[in-house]
């Protein structure tokens, strides 16, 4: 299983080194880490150490589901199937030097959809949703999710959606209908051309409203718009970016910034909480919340909008996850694109499942591998506290 590890003959001076554990059988072994994503020119950082671990699996956890410790159960399956992107986000990957996984790491289709069915018939996962980098690099994208919705589990097949940049959306819209993909996220973080480049570092917001006109037009619904405001560039733009989005009957959701990007990116100073924005959007809008009852395991809140004659608009979402946490409530799983399983976004620790799928494991083994990796779920992630330990991927290698 040697290509789970990296090649051979890299540990030594200036590689860095993590380990893998083992069960207590087995004896540990030091391997080099991933390359991180430093931000260039900036000299190269070491990436916070993580462990990978590869589960004995006659010490799986057995019973139904996906429960962490604190008795949450993962239901909500996030794949991500490459990370590269066509992209740049400031937030999200450095201006150039960011080096993609090997092809040879990466899951092939067949791979994706046995663990994908190991989730949906032995876990009890009631939806997956496709993210990147940006799956639609992804040539077999439309058989991802065809086979995904093939899939039955307690209550019937997945529900499945997809995030994207937009980018290549155009083209591909009509096929993704016709592969059964009913609802999408779409990034998108100012409509304005000057600022879409400083965000993104490419001149291409002209493809992402294509993109997105496309998806209307294939009878994707809803389409939601992901906007991550930071501030000096686009933290100026929330209301022409909601006004636009209520037009067009899309439900507009900002993010705030989160430490997942390249070292050195993310600056509390920079990060425009979500409070800020609703106080923003109040000077031309009248902003109700919805009642929490309405949220269940979403990360976004949801305010409803209304004119100045209180006439309703439509709605807008917040995810908070800095300074309004909802760790408490999540519902989450995530497959990496080289086959491991992630219990948090902010989580240190990964557990592979590519090295004993290949090495033929059968379902039940995965299946319990799997419940074994969703107990180092963290009660939450402490994104706001002293002392955060980023983890060693990006946002565009773990999944959005």
């Amino acid at each position: 299983m040697q290509h789970q590890h990296g090649p051979r003959g890299r540990t030594g001076p200036g590689v860095p080194v993590r380990v893998i554990a083992r069960s207590p059988s087995v004896p540990s072994r030091l391997v080099p880490s991933p390359a991180p994503y430093p931000s260039a020119p900036t000299p190269r950082v070491p990436s916070y150490p993580e462990t990978v671990r590869h589960v004995d699996p006659t010490a799986r956890v057995r019973g139904p589901g996906l429960l962490d410790a604190a008795g949450r159960r993962a239901t909500n399956l996030r794949v991500s199937v490459t990370d590269r992107c066509r992209l740049r986000c400031v937030y999200c990957l450095p201006a150039r030097g960011a080096r993609p996984l090997p092809p040879a790491r990466l899951l092939r289709d067949e791979e994706f959809l046995r663990l994908i069915r190991v989730a949906v018939e032995r876990l009890g996962v009631t939806r997956v949703r496709f993210t990147g980098g940006e799956p639609l690099l992804r040539p077999g994208l439309e058989d991802l999710l065809a086979g995904t919705l093939r899939l039955r589990g307690q209550d019937g097949p997945p529900a499945v959606g997809l995030t994207t940049s937009g980018i290549g959306l155009a083209a591909r819209a009509a096929s993704l209908v016709s592969a059964g993909l009913r609802r999408i996220n779409v990034s998108l973080d100012t409509l304005d051309g000057g600022r879409f480049v400083e965000m993104t570092r490419r001149d291409r917001l002209g493809e992402v409203l294509a993109g997105i006109r496309a998806a209307r037009e294939a009878g994707l619904d809803p389409i939601k718009i992901n906007a991550v405001p930071v501030r000096g560039i686009n933290d100026g733009d929330a209301a022409v970016l909601l006004r636009w989005a209520l037009d067009h009957g899309f439900l507009l959701r900002f993010v705030e910034q989160m430490p997942l990007g390249p070292a050195g990116s993310w600056d509390r100073e920079r990060m425009v909480p979500a409070r800020e924005i609703r106080e923003r959007l109040g000077e031309t809008f009248t902003l109700l919340p919805s009642g929490a009852g309405d949220r269940g395991h979403s990360p976004a809140r949801i305010w409803r909008v209304l004119d100045r004659g209180g006439g309703f608009l439509g709605s807008v979402g917040f995810i908070a996850s800095v300074t309004e946490p909802f760790c408490d409530r999540c519902d989450r799983t995530r497959l990496t694109a080289d086959g491991r399983i992630r219990s948090c976004l902010f989580s240190r620790r990964e557990t592979d499942l590519a090295g004993p799928l290949r090495s033929g494991a059968d379902d039940a083994e995965l299946a319990g591998l799997w419940r074994t990796a969703m107990l180092d779920k963290p009660a939450a992630h402490g994104v706001d506290g002293p002392g955060l330990a980023r983890p060693g991927r990006g946002m565009n290698a773990i999944g959005g």
